[in-house]
């Protein structure tokens, strides 16, 4: 990159231990810029991020941290990875043929114990304080890396359970124009309706227009709209009506492009969707590399448990069997995206 400053530019390693740091302090020491400046000067390199959020905390020692041989250690066994001295859990084979392009970190640590507070600390970098809503870190990296004239959104959240802390994926004081698209929302009744059908759980709904309506009379009925909320946010400012607004207006931006198709998971082969798994998190890490390949900077697909159970890794009782069965979801998920990811040439 041109160089804006003296500071260097951040490897994926550095930036992996400034998230360790927490969002806020990360963000504070200027990284956010760094990329920005960097996208700015080298379009060709488009930066990107996936969140893969694993709901309620997985159990790191039957996980990344395995105790073997200690009292506490468990039944789960260690198997070796791509990476000679890195070991992880047998119920992760995939991820572990892929440490090579990894980097783990052992040492993050909180006192906090509730799960409310807790998930609102991980996403925002900040403890809930008095009246300040602090955004996500979708949000902090949309603002600085998406384009406010891009098709798509910049912050996609797939599958989300915001049942343990709502404003933990809002957008905060950045304001709506930074809040994620949800997609597969599971408070959602619609995508609680499509069941085990994940093409239409993943999907936009409503971008098509009535077949009855010309492209001019669509048209008109948008402009009508704008006006009418023009109108109406101007004597009544405040953040839910922007709120509405956004949304229309993102909604109207993509029914008039191509752009929806990426929500479209059965232009892929049947091969490639059965590797992910057919399932929310296994079709949402596929819907996520779509939408990086068509620049989207920043997207989260969120494993929130399994058979209806939106505790996800919150796994109190039964905890090794739980723990095996969601890593039968997330393993072959996170294994196939790092593989097409490489393939493709985005790891890069």
């Amino acid at each position: 990159m041109a160089r804006m400053s003296r500071t260097p530019m951040l490897s994926r390693r550095q930036w992996l231990k400034l998230c360790a740091a927490g969002v806020g302090a990360a963000s504070s020491s200027g990284w956010l810029e760094i990329m920005a400046n960097e996208a700015a000067n080298n379009p060709q390199r488009r930066r990107a991020c996936i969140l893969l959020w694993m709901n309620g905390g997985p159990s790191q020692t039957d996980t990344f941290d395995l105790k073997p041989d200690h009292v506490n250690g468990g039944p789960v066994r260690e198997i070796q990875t791509s990476v000679p001295g890195i070991r992880i859990s047998e119920h992760l084979p995939r991820v572990a043929q892929n440490m090579q392009d990894m980097a783990i970190l052992r040492t993050l640590t909180s006192r906090e114990g509730d799960h409310s507070r807790a998930t609102y600390l991980m996403r925002t970098g900040y403890l809930p304080q008095g009246s300040i809503q602090y955004p996500t870190l979708g949000s902090l990296i949309s603002k600085e890396l998406g384009s406010p004239d891009a098709a798509l959104p910049n912050f996609v959240s797939i599958a989300p359970f915001r049942g343990f802390s709502p404003a933990a994926y809002g957008s905060g004081f950045l304001g709506p124009q930074f809040a994620p698209l949800l997609v597969g929302d599971q408070a959602n009744p619609f995508v609680q309706q499509a069941g085990q059908n994940y093409d239409q759980a993943l999907r936009v709904q409503d971008l098509t227009a009535p077949e009855h309506l010309s492209r001019e009379q669509v048209d008109a009925r948008v402009a009508m709209l704008q006006e009418m909320q023009q109108e109406f946010t101007a004597s009544h400012p405040g953040v839910p009506g922007a709120s509405h607004q956004t949304a229309y207006m993102r909604a109207v931006r993509l029914m008039r492009t191509a752009a929806s198709t990426a929500f479209n998971l059965e232009e892929e082969s049947a091969r490639t969707r059965d590797s992910y798994g057919r399932n929310l998190f296994g079709q949402g890490c596929l819907l996520a590399r779509r939408l990086v390949e068509r620049g989207v900077p920043f997207i989260e697909v969120n494993l929130s448990g399994l058979n209806g159970n939106n505790a996800g890794w919150d796994t109190h009782q039964n905890n090794f069997e739980s723990v095996r069965g969601l890593c039968q979801v997330l393993d072959p998920a996170w294994g196939s995206l790092m593989d097409d990811l490489r393939q493709r040439g985005l790891l890069e």
